[in-house]
């Protein structure tokens, strides 16, 4: 006989988000409170740095998400019949 036991911990390979457990709230809370703190006191620094933090975040982006959602990549064959239900932008 083959019997597989369910011991409530969800679909089988699903872990949850660390942000969703409870340690994982705990540490962004702090993480934003301790964020709101040091831009209190360092708001003028801050606020003179924002042209640099614009164009350094484009990079940082690219690196850390890459080029996905850009949505006009086609990776089938271009002879291939368009959906008629589907809407052009």
């Amino acid at each position: 006989m083959n019997h597989q036991q369910d011991h409530g911990n969800g679909p089988t390979g699903s872990n949850p988000s660390f942000l969703k457990s409870p340690v994982g709230v705990a540490i962004a809370m702090l993480v934003l409170i301790a964020a709101f703190y040091v831009l209190r006191e360092h708001w003028q620094h801050v606020v003179g740095s924002w042209p640099y933090l614009l164009l350094l975040a484009c990079p940082l982006m690219h690196v850390f998400h890459g080029h996905g959602g850009h949505g006009g990549h086609h990776h089938g064959p271009s002879n291939a019949p368009s959906d008629p239900n589907k809407k052009s932008w």
